[in-house]
């Protein structure tokens, strides 16, 4: 049986550590130099962008950054907000959680592929009708999100679409104006 360590003990052994050389930062080993950009080739909104970007590189950054489309938002950059969702072969994504070399070969749809030239989607044209924008920042994947939803047949009814578009934050509170908008363009797509 050993004995129980006593405060004193404690207080001790913790100088002790404290006296001990700390290794400087001349003895670190140099930090790994980044990776040299490589060529991807993104096909956005049906069109194919070779961008020079680092493997490191998010599909969001890659499409604010490199290709400047900037109608999909950064707003917690850590997957919580739902401000960047776009969809990835027709699925909704949260582009600040994917890499965009992760998206080769795969088609990306951004809030400005949603239209077809002047012709807004259903979607878009019924968050305008039900004023589901308020400021704005938040529209751009609420619609993509949206849009996925009507698609996936998540709208029986107010609670299952509040359930599951939960994943989009809208800091304006228009929540109500949003489901309406989604009812809308569900009520409309199945006629």
């Amino acid at each position: 049986m050993t004995a129980p360590i006593t405060r004193r003990d404690l207080i001790g052994t913790s100088a002790a550590a404290a006296a001990l050389p700390m290794p400087s930062l001349a003895d670190a080993p140099a930090p790994a130099a980044p990776a040299a950009p490589a060529v991807a080739a993104l096909t956005i909104n049906g069109q194919v962008h070779r961008v020079a970007i680092d493997q490191r590189t998010s599909l969001l950054d890659a499409l604010r950054e490199h290709i400047g489309l900037t109608g999909t938002k950064k707003g917690c950059d850590h997957g919580s907000c739902g401000a960047c969702t776009v969809h990835v072969d027709n699925k909704r994504v949260l582009a600040c959680l994917v890499l965009a070399h992760r998206v080769e070969g795969r088609a990306v749809t951004t809030i400005e592929g949603l239209a077809q030239g002047d012709t807004l989607h259903p979607m878009q044209a019924a968050f305008l009708a039900h004023d589901g924008y308020q400021c704005g920042y938040c529209t751009p994947g609420q619609i993509m999100s949206a849009v996925s939803l009507v698609e996936e047949g998540h709208t029986q009814s107010e609670a299952e679409i509040a359930e599951w578009m939960s994943g989009n934050l809208c800091r304006c509170g228009a929540y109500t104006n949003i489901r309406a908008a989604i009812q809308d363009a569900a009520r409309a797509k199945r006629a």
